[in-house]
């Protein structure tokens, strides 16, 4: 036997050579270049071996091609099927029954498992009978009809398990969505209702709707799988399968376990964090709950503040401390999602940026208070909100004003609660009275308007300044103090001071001489005792009769 075997390996190594000479004959270029891809020997759908590197001239594929020719060959007139390999001087020899199968020499071993030739070959045999044994079976009738049977048992097996399921995704959508729909009103983030009782069902629709369709295909694929593998042809694509998605569980397994110790410490990272944050939390609600104000840079007004930016310091810190062990960290996915961060924010977070440097500016310079009456360009009002970005102030008309921050910095703004004590604000208006009138009386009828004026307080008292000698007339400007027990839009104040400044004049008999006139009139103009409250009459007159 071993001398037929000799005698049919150098059959075979002359019938290669002289296909190496036909080829050198009509293709000389393609010779003296031969091609070295890798060319995998496929036989009953199994791989056999790969073949690396030319034989004698002739290139991997044309070798794979020959092969595969003389395999199926002998697996169709395989009677034993033994397997075994002959080591000869130009490589090993695998035959099958004493047939010359394939040759595989040094450099068809894979370099990049380290594999050598005897490991080669014994891989290669291995396959080999795997193919002959699958070929016997797939000529035996009663194994295919077991295979058929299994795989129909496989398939009711399968409609048993798909059907309950079905029944049981309906009875646990109509129940689960009740539940919901009984128990939970609305979704709030932040105050804002972020998902209705409507969303709330469709989601918990959805979610079970997910969640069969999951199982379902794990079914099917586990059912497509195990079909296969019950028939030889097709059982290389089943043990594929498995093999796939046993794969996919290691390695998700293996990713997920492999992240655990550095997502712990992650973890650990932002628990000393909060824990640090929760350290200085009573400070700093101690120091916010106290109505003094200090002069340092930290008091009741700029506790609330330095507490939120003490915290995104810290959790800042903890982030990038933890972000070299959060999982996915050096993929380049995540990278690239990074510096995609940055970029937009270089690019688009230059106003933002300077929007909350103003609102610190502004809050740690003491510029303005929340409950402070103030006056930015032309506009007045009580300071209602100081956020990072904007600040907001009311007009007790009606309205509120929104001002940038950077606005507010950059303009010349008035306090008129700063020198004042405690929570009010101070009311001032300007009147013009002629030289004929004494000063010391239009101080006089001044302070008596504003004693009539309700909401403004009497101590410290009013006072009033001469501001100007005009070409007409002085200017004179009263000056008062609201009272904070009793906190009105300082518009309201004003409105009652400017009426009571007319009745006290009228009264007197002095004219206010604003805007600008030419000549003394012949008579003052004054509004006559009897028509003073003739519109407040008129209306209310009409009230009664409506």
């Amino acid at each position: 036997m071993r001398v037929v075997s000799r005698w049919a390996l150098w059959l075979w190594l002359w019938s290669m050579t002289t296909a190496v000479w036909a080829q050198a004959a009509s293709a000389p270029a393609e010779a003296a270049n031969p091609v070295t891809a890798e060319a995998p020997v496929v036989v009953a759908n199994r791989t056999i071996t790969t073949f690396r590197t030319p034989y004698l001239g002739v290139p991997p594929e044309r070798r794979a091609q020959r092969t595969e020719a003389i395999l199926r060959e002998l697996l169709d007139r395989a009677v034993q099927g033994e397997v075994t390999i002959q080591v000869e001087p130009q490589g090993h020899v695998l035959l099958v029954d004493g047939e010359l199968a394939l040759v595989l020499v040094a450099a068809d071993a894979d370099p990049l498992r380290a594999q050598t030739l005897a490991q080669a070959s014994a891989a290669a045999r291995g396959a080999l009978r795997l193919a002959l044994a699958e070929t016997r079976e797939g000529r035996d009738s009663q194994r295919l009809l077991w295979g058929l049977g299994r795989s129909l048992l496989a398939t009711l097996i399968a409609l048993a398990i798909a059907i309950p399921a079905w029944r049981a995704r309906r009875w646990a959508t109509v129940r689960l969505t009740r539940k919901v729909a009984q128990s939970t009103s609305s979704v709030r983030l932040a105050g804002a209702e972020l998902l209705h009782t409507e969303r709330l069902v469709a989601a918990v629709r959805l979610a079970v709707r997910a969640l069969w369709w999951t199982l379902a295909l794990v079914l099917v694929y586990e059912w497509l799988g195990y079909v296969l593998r019950q028939f030889p042809y097709s059982r290389p694509w089943g043990e594929q399968l498995t093999r796939y998605l046993l794969g996919v569980a290691d390695h998700i397994g293996r990713g997920v376990f492999g992240a655990l110790p550095d997502l712990l410490i992650a973890v650990v990272i932002f628990l000393i964090a909060r824990g640090v944050i929760a350290l200085f939390r009573p400070f700093f609600t101690r120091l916010a709950a106290t109505d003094e104000r200090q002069g340092g840079w930290l008091d009741a007004d700029t506790a609330g503040p330095t507490r939120r930016l003490f915290s995104i310091a810290v959790w800042l810190f903890a982030a990038v401390m933890a972000y070299p062990y959060l999982p996915g960290a050096q993929s380049e996915a995540f990278k690239g999602l990074s510096l995609l961060i940055g970029l937009m924010v270089t690019l688009g977070g230059s106003s933002l940026f300077g929007q909350a440097a103003s609102g610190l500016v502004l809050m740690y310079s003491r510029t303005l208070r929340v409950g402070e009456y103030v006056r930015i360009n032309e506009h007045e009002g009580t300071v209602t909100e100081m956020g990072a970005f904007i600040t907001r102030v009311r007009t007790g008309l009606g309205e509120e004003l929104t001002f940038p921050n950077s606005l507010v910095l950059g303009s010349v703004s008035k306090n008129y609660s700063r020198a004042v004590h405690g929570r009010g604000f101070v009311v001032d208006t300007t009147v013009t009275i002629g030289y004929d009138t004494a000063w010391r009386r239009v101080e006089a009828m001044l302070i008596e308007a504003a004693r009539r004026t309700p909401g403004v307080l009497t101590s410290p008292a009013p006072r009033v300044f001469h501001t100007a000698l005009s070409d007409f007339y002085p200017e004179y400007r009263l000056v008062c103090q609201a009272i904070p027990s009793e906190p009105r839009p300082r518009a309201e104040v004003l409105s009652a001071l400017h009426a009571n400044i007319q009745d006290v004049f009228n009264e007197c008999g002095v004219q206010i001489m604003s805007p600008h006139y030419l000549a003394d009139p012949a008579e003052p103009k004054l509004v006559p005792p009897d028509q003073r409250d003739a519109a407040a009459h008129m209306f209310s007159t009409q009230v009664n009769r409506s």
